[in-house]
């Protein structure tokens, strides 16, 4: 998604979910220039400029948008540039070299840790925000509320038999489903396909992909027998537009909200979101003021563009790994 609104507010919520973060590195890394941190320590305490360069996932640009916009503000020498590519290719650039932070709705994949052990990368993981995925299809559908799991496995699954809405129930129109998702560079599509499909990237390939999530709302938008998922932040985001389903995972039909993703009710579709950083950023003062101000903010403001903030004890886990990041 490329929409920079953030004024859909929806309160600081604590997550009593606990997930293990730890700081991740590869081996054969460089210098993390512990000098830089007398010069960074606070955002505004001084003046800086250079550059910090984030890419990745579209799940994620709301937040990293909307921290780069606030750390303009106490730091407007700094040119803080966020690209909304997907997780995948975010990934890319990061093992290439090309940003300092990747944005990513997903863990990193072994193999891409793999690549950055072999070009020597070390690396932190922190984890900013929850989400929840959504299902949504267009307001005119007047007959569907709630699809299972297992229903949308069958749709969604490669090689489906399923073409209209009567072969997923006899009682639904004889309708052809047009379906719309991410691209396949997506980390929502990698999280979609493994715990919906039950294998990452296995899905039908007859669909409308994009990275830009406007698109798919678009789309699901101007056609009354579609069918599209993407983060409940984009639903939030265009709610007037569309109409919002159930999934039922086994424990009856439940929709995304803060408070579902919250308690993890909302399942399978909650997931944590994360960002990279390089630690050869750390040589940088502009990097590591960047970085504090994002973990400093990422709750108010994750909760700003409609996620859900993580709780106390991850914030203060993120904070470790920084500080031990910084302190080689």
């Amino acid at each position: 998604m490329v929409t920079r609104n953030i004024g859909k507010a929806m309160g600081v919520l604590c997550l009593a979910i606990g997930i293990s973060l730890i700081g991740v590195g590869c081996s054969g890394g460089s210098n993390d220039g512990t000098g830089s941190q007398s010069q960074a320590g606070n955002a505004g305490g001084g003046t800086l400029s250079g550059k910090v360069q984030i890419d990745g996932s579209s799940t994620v640009y709301p937040i990293s948008e909307a921290v780069a916009e606030e750390f303009r503000k106490v730091q407007p020498d700094v040119r803080v540039t966020v690209g909304v590519h997907g997780t995948g290719a975010g990934m890319k650039k990061f093992i290439a070299g090309e940003i300092d932070i990747c944005d990513a709705s997903r863990g990193m994949k072994e193999k891409e840790a793999a690549a950055c052990k072999e070009k020597g990368i070390e690396f932190i993981e922190l984890s900013v925000a929850f989400d929840g995925l959504a299902v949504i299809v267009n307001p005119k559908n007047t007959w569907c509320e709630c699809l299972t799991v297992g229903q949308l496995k069958e749709l969604w699954r490669p090689e489906s038999g399923v073409k209209q809405w009567k072969d997923l129930n006899p009682k639904w129109p004889a309708k052809e489903i047009k379906l719309y998702g991410p691209g396949t560079d997506s980390g929502t599509f990698d999280y979609f396909t493994k715990v919906i499909v039950g294998e990452e990237k296995a899905s039908r390939a007859d669909y409308t992909a994009s990275e830009d999530d406007n698109v798919l709302v678009t789309g699901v938008q101007s056609d009354e027998y579609a069918l599209g998922y993407f983060g409940y932040a984009y639903y939030e985001e265009n709610k007037d537009k569309l109409k919002l389903l159930g999934v039922d995972s086994g424990a009856g039909c439940k929709k995304p909200t803060v408070e579902a993703v919250r308690d993890n009710s909302y399942a399978p579709l909650s997931r944590p979101l994360f960002i990279y950083v390089r630690k050869s950023a750390f040589e940088r003062p502009e990097a590591v003021a960047f970085v504090k101000f994002y973990l400093e903010n990422a709750a108010e403001l994750a909760s700003d563009v409609g996620y859900v903030p993580v709780s106390d004890e991850v914030v203060k886990a993120n904070q470790d790994t920084l500080k031990g990041a910084l302190s080689k």
